[in-house]
Parts: structure tokens; C-alpha cells; sequence
């Protein structure tokens, strides 16, 4: 099987590409959290780079919204920012400070909802601009990667805690542990199938979650490959960055899984996403973003 494989330079200097996303357009946006910038990168390969108004906010993992708003999140600067395609910029405070936001999805209805490493919260930003927070029953769960369900429900990893929490639109939350002791869930994304899946960073596994909380696990073929970030691809594909391997991983519809080198070394592989040409982006930060597609 031919891989297409590419690497794009990035035209800031050690700008620290992570979160990645991919607009209807075909535009791949991503942010840049040494730099301080959200980036675009078009189909001929040229950069934008928009410059976040607050100075060293960190700017972390990012969402297209479906009216095509870019949503990040600022670690440093706790707040939620959006990006218009247009290049304005707006910016919204969290209510508890060094909450440090983190992973962020669109809800159901258009909502904004996010994840808070320090605040051990989940955050909501409403359309009409209100801010609402629920608190996670357990003291340093460190919930990370936040996703949109199949069920409607919002899915996210405890990170510290060792769970998959799914909470409602209106915060009611339930937790399931999983199997594996210390397994470090990070990345987690709505399959094609209906489930949730995820990586266990800790683990070394790829992890899926049904919506009545049934698990199953699957080791990778690399040892401490350290997975980070998962998308669904096409059918019932997933792929996924793996952080100390230097490689991107796929699992196919029957659980195989295949991994695939990246050209540069030590590339440091982030967020992942796909677009509806059946490319694989990946955000490293080596300072490039890297583009994949597999041949017949």
C-alpha cells in the first residue's frame, strides 16, 4: 500500500504547533503555543498566522465550530478565545483563575464546552456569551480531551483519574473506570461506529467507551508509544498521534492496527484530524504540520 506523506513548514520559528482542526472550506487551522498565534494552512500550502491579543496565553487545542468559528482554549491566560475566518479575534475570562482550559468541543445546540486541568472543572460557553462550570467530584482528576457523543451527551477523559466521565447538557455526570490501573487517558473522539473512543497515554492502548459505558481495550504494537490524540478517518478507521513512538497509527474496521513512521525525527506528534479527501493532518512540534494519506 503507497503512503503519501508530507511535511509542511511552518513560518515562525519553534512556534510550538499542537491543537489542529480541519474548516468545510478545507482550510487546516491549528494553533501555535510558543508563537501565541492561531494559523491557518490552505490547499496551496500557504500560511496565515493570526496573533492571539493576549500576550503568552498558551493557546492549546482548537475546534472548527460548524459556523466556522475557531474556538481554542488559552492555558495561561485562562480563557476561551474564538477566531473568525475573517481574523477577528474575541476573548472570554474564566470565573476561577489558573482554571488552565484545555480540551474544547461544540455541543449539540452550538454551545461551547471545554475542560480545566487545574479547576478540575467542565465548562460550558453558551451562544449568548454565559459561562457555566460543574465541578468533578474527584480532587485532581485532570480531565483533558472533551468530545461531542452519539448520544448527545459530552465525553472526556480523567486523566489523573483514570476514568471516561460523560456529562449532559445540563452537568449531570456519570464516570466509568477503566481497566487498565494508571492508564492516562488523553485524546478522545465520537466514532462512526456510536462509541467513544480514546488513547491511553500511560496504557499504551487504544480504548473504546460504548454510550451505556461498556470498555474494551486494544494494546499497541509499539511499546510506551505514548498515543495523545485520536479522529475518526473514513468508515469505521481510527487514527491517532503517538507522541514517543514518532509515529501516526490507524486501526482498521476489524481492530487491526498499523503504524506509520514520520519523516522527521522526533517530530513530537499533537492533535490529529481529518478531512473529507481522506487526509490525516497532525500538528508537530518540530515546528511543521504533517499530512498523510494512504494509497490502493
Amino acid at each position: 500500500m503507497d503512503i503519501d506523506l508530507k511535511e509542511f513548514n511552518l513560518t515562525t520559528p519553534d512556534s510550538g504547533p499542537y491543537g489542529i482542526g480541519v474548516a468545510q472550506d478545507g482550510k487546516i487551522w491549528f494553533t501555535q503555543h510558543k508563537a501565541n498565534k492561531i494559523s491557518c494552512l490552505n490547499k496551496t500550502g500557504e500560511i496565515q498566522e493570526f496573533t492571539v491579543p493576549t500576550n503568552d496565553a498558551q493557546v492549546m487545542c482548537l475546534i472548527v465550530s460548524s459556523s466556522g468559528d475557531i474556538w481554542f482554549t488559552e492555558y495561561a491566560a485562562n480563557k476561551i478565545g474564538k477566531l473568525t475566518p475573517s481574523g477577528v479575534f474575541a476573548e472570554y475570562p474564566l470565573p476561577h483563575k489558573n482554571s488552565a482550559p484545555y480540551g474544547i468541543t461544540e455541543g449539540l445546540n452550538g454551545d461551547i464546552w471545554f475542560t480545566q486541568l487545574n479547576g478540575n472543572r467542565i465548562g460550558k460557553l453558551t451562544i449568548d456569551g454565559d459561562m457555566y462550570e460543574y465541578a468533578l467530584p474527584t480532587k485532581g482528576s485532570f480531565p483533558s480531551i472533551i468530545t461531542l457523543g452519539s448520544d448527545h451527551a459530552l465525553w472526556f477523559t480523567e486523566n489523573q483519574n483514570n476514568m471516561i466521565g460523560k456529562m449532559t447538557d445540563t452537568g449531570e455526570l456519570t464516570e466509568y473506570p477503566l481497566p487498565t490501573q494508571k492508564a492516562g487517558p488523553v485524546g478522545i473522539t465520537s466514532g462512526n461506529d456510536g462509541a467513544l473512543w480514546f488513547v491511553e497515554i500511560m496504557g499504551n492502548k487504544i480504548g473504546r467507551i460504548t454510550t451505556a459505558g461498556e470498555v474494551s481495550e486494544y494494546k499497541l504494537p509499539t511499546t510506551n508509544a505514548r498515543p495523545h490524540a485520536i479522529i475518526a478517518g473514513e468508515g469505521h478507521e481510527l487514527w491517532f498521534t503517538e507522541w514517543a513512538s514518532n509515529q501516526i497509527g490507524r486501526m482498521t474496521n476489524d481492530r487491526s492496527i498499523f503504524e506509520y513512521q514520520i519523516q522527521t525525527e522526533n517530530a513530537e506528534p499533537h492533535g490529529i484530524a481529518y478531512d473529507k479527501d481522506g487526509f490525516i493532518w497532525f500538528a508537530l512540534q518540530c515546528n511543521k504540520i504533517g499530512r498523510l494519506k494512504l494509497g490502493k
